[in-house]
């Protein structure tokens, strides 16, 4: 297994935030966003991509960043928050490093992207019920990763020395 530090979970988690900020406790190790690099590569934003192509076309960048990103050592990669359903991805990711399931409450959830306008996946009638849904898709295969945290109950100060901790082990 590789050092990387993968972060994965539902929109909205904590994912890009948590990697930053382990990238401030880790300075050998660099921070990757992955819906960054993709929204770099493809020159527009992710719901652009979705919107003038399609979310397989999207999905096929996504593999394309995940392979390229993973092959280095010494990585905190922020998913997006489908990535980890795409089996080859979930096997590059969990064979390249320690995978970290950032378990979040739906309702919680929900209030952090209610007016978040840049997710494509929550653009349709009853966002709130599409989030529930995604998550109990989703959840199968997140409870795949290394270790589970649920941000729900802890600091993010906990969640940080929990991460650190286990990475180093």
């Amino acid at each position: 297994m590789g050092n990387n530090i993968i972060l994965i979970g539902m929109p909205g988690c904590g994912k890009t935030t948590f990697g930053a900020k382990l990238a401030e406790r880790l300075p050998d190790y660099i921070h990757i966003d992955l819906d960054s690099v993709i929204e770099r590569t493809a020159g527009m934003k992710i719901s652009d991509i979705f919107a003038k192509y399609s979310e397989d076309y999207f999905r096929k960048l996504e593999y394309d960043t995940i392979k390229s990103c993973c092959t280095g050592s010494n990585r905190i990669i922020s998913t997006g928050g489908g990535a980890f359903e795409n089996p080859d991805n979930r096997a590059t990711f969990l064979k390249t490093g320690k995978v970290f399931y950032l378990k979040t409450n739906p309702d919680i959830l929900y209030e952090r992207l209610a007016d978040d306008s840049s997710r494509p996946l929550l653009q349709k009638e009853n966002p709130r019920e599409i989030l529930e849904n995604m998550l109990k898709k989703r959840e199968e295969n997140y409870k795949k990763a290394h270790y589970t945290i649920n941000t729900d109950l802890l600091s993010e100060d906990e969640i940080i020395r929990f991460i650190l901790n286990e990475a180093d082990s």
